[in-house]
């Protein structure tokens, strides 16, 4: 299959880290989970204007649901398209749940001492490109398991994909991303993974 692509980037992200890269318009951004189960958290910024970020509520909101999969878009808190999603062999990704963060793991796992966070690997990995911790908001979610049940309640389950599942994005903007391979137990069922991610 991928004989059809030039691939300009393979990159592999070690666990509990993150990476930060320059994405141009029309390019394909392939985020492949190669042994199952594992999260990665992606963000995004105009390269152009970086008060142009990627916007959870605007992407759901324009899409009338809560997941978003083969044929979706998401979007900029401007209102302009970022990502065109081409290809999804999973299906089940969240855009609800900020990246996991220091707080997060003492609030809710009542962790003592420094853990390793998404927050904190896309805080540094954007850093060198002139991004603020402060523009960092909700990430697109790949692979992570996210359900909705009576009343509201959500639970962080499993994620569904298997060792080789990917997400295919084009995007359609001058971007820098920050990606990282999950740092929460939780969202990865109990262990962490590489994440590995393609540029064609």
């Amino acid at each position: 299959m991928m004989t059809e692509h030039h691939c300009d980037h393979h990159a592999r992200i070690a666990p509990q880290s993150g990476t930060g890269f320059h994405l141009k318009k029309g390019q394909t951004l392939r985020i492949i989970d190669p042994m199952g189960e594992q999260v990665a958290d992606l963000f995004s910024v105009n390269e152009h204007d970086h008060r142009c970020t990627l916007s959870s509520g605007r992407s759901l909101d324009y899409a009338g649901k809560i997941y978003l999969s083969k044929g979706d878009l998401l979007y900029a808190n401007d209102s302009r398209v970022m990502f065109t999603i081409l290809d999804d062999r999973v299906g089940k990704h969240d855009f609800l749940l900020t990246p996991c963060s220091q707080e997060m793991f003492e609030i809710l796992y009542k962790h003592v001492g420094h853990h390793p966070s998404c927050f904190e690997n896309l805080s540094q990995a954007l850093a060198p490109f002139g991004i603020e911790q402060a523009q960092i908001s909700t990430t697109f979610n790949v692979f992570m398991n996210v359900n909705i049940h009576e009343g509201g309640r959500m639970t962080v389950d499993a994620p569904t994909s298997k060792a080789g599942d990917f997400i295919d994005l084009r995007a359609e903007m001058d971007m820098v991303c920050g990606l990282t391979a999950c740092s929460a137990e939780g969202s990865n069922n109990g262990t962490f993974k590489p994440i590995d991610f393609m540029i064609f």
